[in-house]
């Protein structure tokens, strides 16, 4: 059972039973479900959760009772709706039958007969509906359900009532009202004022195709099919079936004028004129079609039709009637949408987003369906469709879509993989090479992908995992060169020469074939990216801003303008953004941390705030908390007083992160430049280096003074550092697997730990030092990480599962010659609390009373910029005059 399905099978328990799911349409998904007041089964119809976070539940609600008073043998009647848990639903009977479309499915064409009674009979229930003052508004085959032959019409009203809670914001779900072959031309051109005519085409339209097999007008997308409807008669029904009678054919032809004022004036009428036999229309439009030209109005005189046809000009706007529309836009479009909490943003040091070349599909980079980890999902843009993992892709990070937009590539601890578009059966190829996991990667042409090794070099790695080096860091202090994006010549990388581990930098431009670097902007920035002609980038601020550039000469060819500002930067990394060739774009807004302090019934103290907190750790007397955070360039340690909440800089080298206290409190030891160095914590006397590696990570000290720590790009393994010198390192647990945030029991004898073993993270426990006896004992159920010890060694906590959430749990453990687990309790949810990897982001002060932890909020949200290439040529407008 799926999260969705729980949560609404929870929400719903007194009241309807779900069975199961009957089906899924751009609307809704339809479940069978037992009505457990009326001991009867119905269908329950539950909004599209991007639909109804648009629309709002009161106003929803309200509109939609409008229609709960029609009663009508053809018209399937409203049972109830509401909202539970945030869906909104409404309740109809559950037929047992086939809809129109089923049976048009299978027969394309219907017998005479039989097309014109369905059609009056559904006609009779339109008059009906509009005698009562409401209009369908969306009639088509799917939406006629036949119960023993006899015609139901389905979702009566269920349109208008979405139309007038969404308040004229359809717009933002990406669904148009209406379904193209059967709009209306008012429909078509969004009129305000739609009447009963506009049912009684869409009815004429479903009569056509019963009639021919075909509907009126056909195209090969919405935008053909919609200018068809406004610009063009439709064929007569006669012309495409010689047996329809000259009445029905007449009646058609009138139903589906283009002027409203041309056709019947109620569904009344309609029907009458199929069932009269001399009926006759006259001079239709229609008929003038089929004799020729001359009487008919030309379409291009008709100022609707340029209406439309300038909007589909202009691009509407992504995903809506033109994805992918290479026509220039007339204005730049800003909006925010929104993702399921479950699946939201990580404060995870790494980047999270990647848009299609063509803008119509997004992937990120959200909280794993586990509840545990991270993983990827992917929309495509314009579709009602919710977010989809990526099946495999699990621990899955820095995606990026290859230049012809068919294969994805991402980053996982053990390497990067490929997987073809589109996701769904595919198979992921591994790409292995040794490289930097946390560098990132970027397509060089379609063949190849550019990374960062060990070393900090630039490399070029093929399909096959071959790797030929492009760059290496200079001598002028360089550390690392991170590939930002390629250029359209498939053989240029830009590229951040950063002086450490974090992000920031000058750019350069790379030629993968001579190795020739090419400066490109001196200003450090901390990502960049190329598209439709510009280079975009972010500055330390939060500041997207965007130039022309000249691929060919390799240099910024015109003003900067400022595109975006608070876009959230990863911890050590960039900023977080995608960008498109269609010239639409897509980035996090910045949310600031809260550093707080939390007791053992979840009563939160917000201790420090706005700032990007990461990984804090309370002090041996508990009086301080060290953390570190991204501060305009730097990223170092700081201390935080608890009792005057103060704020002090205790590292200086813009790269310091991940602290850990000695044991006796008179050091911090903390990561930098790929190794581990520490300084007195009051301040004193200059670091010192204490470990120099590639990927090692202080995790914490041990009583006998050695350093417990996390060593590679991934996978990780835990090591230990020894505190004399030569400087050893001892393995610990080293497997094919992620080994990740180890801490020691206070009594020694104890090493809890993360891993990965059977597919996903869950706790383990092993002896540590020769303490204890026995083999390791799993400690979690259905998955955990980051854990840490009580002080008395007692309690092991950690981030568990349930329900798809995630929990603090709290493992009660017996500890003398074996390890057990003798209870496990939740303790509150830290679904909105920042993870990080490889160690816990979180602590247990010494009293055992309360937890230090980072409140990231719901990260839910990310915001499009359609058509923003309009705004860098705007800004050389400005700068010329």
């Amino acid at each position: 059972m799926t999260d969705v399905l729980g949560r609404l099978t929870a929400a719903l328990a007194d009241r309807y039973v779900i069975v199961r799911e009957l089906g899924a349409g751009g609307m809704a998904t339809v479940y069978l479900a037992h009505d457990v007041k009326h001991d009867r089964h119905v269908a329950l119809k539950v909004l599209r959760p991007e639909l109804a976070a648009v629309l709002g539940a009161e106003r929803f609600v309200v509109e939609i009772k409008t229609t709960a008073a029609l009663q009508h043998p053809h018209i399937l009647p409203l049972f109830d709706s509401g909202q539970a848990d945030g869906f909104l639903y409404y309740v109809m009977p559950y037929i047992e039958g086939v809809t129109l479309r089923d049976k048009l499915n299978r027969e394309t064409q219907l017998g005479i007969e039989e097309a014109v009674r369905i059609t009056t009979e559904v006609a009779d229930a339109l008059d009906y509906a509009h005698r009562h003052g409401v209009i369908h508004r969306d009639i088509k085959p799917e939406n006629i359900l036949l119960h023993d032959g006899r015609p139901m019409v389905a979702d009566f009203g269920i349109a208008l009532a979405l139309s007038a809670a969404a308040g004229g914001r359809m717009t933002e779900t990406g669904m148009s009202l209406g379904t193209p072959h059967y709009m209306s031309p008012e429909q078509a051109t969004a009129d305000k004022e739609i009447s009963g005519r506009s049912d009684i085409y869409s009815l004429a339209s479903v009569l056509y195709e019963m009639l021919t097999g075909q509907p009126p007008h056909v195209g090969g997308s919405a935008q053909q099919i919609i200018m068809k409807i406004i610009a063009e008669e439709a064929q007569p029904v006669a012309s495409l079936r010689k047996s329809v009678p000259p009445n029905v054919a007449a009646a058609v032809n009138k139903a589906l004028e283009r002027l409203p004022a041309d056709r019947f004036a109620s569904a009344a009428e309609f029907a009458q004129a199929l069932k009269d036999p001399h009926f006759t229309a006259g001079e239709t439009g229609a008929a003038a079609h089929a004799r020729g030209a001359g009487a008919a109005r030309a379409w291009w005189r008709d100022w609707r039709a340029w209406t439309v046809v300038a909007a589909l000009v202009l691009g509407l706007a992504l995903g809506r009637l033109l994805p992918g529309a290479t026509a220039q836009p007339a204005a730049v479009e800003r909006f925010e949408v929104a993702v399921p909490a479950a699946q939201g943003f990580t404060g995870a040091p790494l980047n999270a987003l990647a848009l299609s070349p063509d803008g119509g599909m997004l992937v990120y980079v959200g909280r794993a369906s586990a509840g545990a980890g991270i993983q990827l999902y992917t929309r495509r843009l314009g579709q009602l469709e919710p977010f989809q993992a990526i099946p495999g892709s699990e621990s899955g990070s820095y995606p990026t879509f290859s230049p012809d937009g068919s294969r994805l590539a991402y980053m996982t601890p053990e390497g990067a993989r490929v997987i073809p578009v589109p996701f769904a059966g595919a198979t992921t190829a591994s790409v292995s090479a040794p490289v930097q996991a946390l560098g990132g990667l970027v397509w060089l042409g379609n063949a190849a992908l550019a990374m960062t090794d060990t070393g900090g070099g630039l490399v070029r790695v093929g399909l096959d995992g071959r790797v030929t080096t492009l760059a290496r860091p200079n001598a002028a202090g360089e550390r690392n060169l991170f590939p930002q994006a390629s250029l359209p010549d498939g053989r240029t990388v830009l590229a951040i020469a950063a002086r450490g581990n974090t992000t920031f930098g000058p750019v350069f431009a790379v030629d993968a074939v001579s190795g020739r670097r090419t400066a490109v902007l001196a200003t450090g920035v901390t990502a960049a990216w190329y598209a439709a002609g510009s280079l975009l980038w972010t500055l330390p601020d939060g500041v997207l801003q965007a130039a022309p550039f000249d691929s060919r000469r390799l240099r910024v060819a015109g003003a900067a303008v400022t595109l975006a500002q608070g876009v959230r930067q990863v911890v050590g990394g960039g900023g977080q953004v995608a960008v498109s060739e269609a010239g639409s774009l897509v980035y996090l807004p910045e949310q600031p941390f809260d550093l707080v302090l939390i007791d053992l019934t979840g009563h939160r103290e917000v201790v420090a705030q706005g700032r990007r907190f990461h990984s804090p750790r309370f002090s041996p007397d508990g009086s301080r908390l060290l953390t570190d955070f991204l501060q305009q360039s730097s990223r170092d340690v700081w201390t935080l007083d608890l009792r005057q909440r103060t704020l002090s800089r205790l590292t200086f080298e813009n790269d310091g992160h991940d602290p850990a206290w000695s044991r006796d409190g008179r050091w911090v030891y903390y990561v930098h430049d790929a190794g581990i160095w520490r300084r007195r914590t009051d301040g004193g006397g200059a670091a010192d280096s204490v470990y120099t590696g590639n990927d090692t990570q202080a995790l914490e000290l041990t009583r006998d003074g050695a350093i417990l720590g996390a060593s590679g790009s991934g996978p990780f393994d835990l090591v230990s550092l020894s505190a004399t010198t030569p400087r050893t390192v001892t393995p610990l647990v080293a497997t094919p697997f992620d080994e990740e945030a180890g801490t020691v029991s206070p009594d020694g004898r104890w090493l809890a730990y993360a891993s990965d073993e059977t597919g996903r993270p869950e706790i383990y426990v092993r002896p540590f030092a020769g303490g204890g006896s026995g083999g390791k004992v799993l400690v979690s159920e259905g998955g955990g990480s980051e854990p840490r010890w009580s002080p008395d060694g007692r309690t092991l906590y950690y981030r568990g599962v349930k329900d798809g959430m995630q929990y603090l749990v709290a493992a009660r453990v017996a500890a003398g010659a074996d390890f057990s687990v003798t209870a496990r309790s939740p303790l509150f949810d830290v679904t909105d609390f920042d993870t990080a990897e490889p160690h816990a982001n979180w602590d247990v002060a010494p009293d055992g009373r309360r937890f230090a932890m980072v409140d990231v909020g719901a990260m839910t949200s990310m915001v499009f910029v359609l058509n923003w290439p309009l705004e860098v040529a705007r800004g050389q407008g400005r700068r010329a005059s």
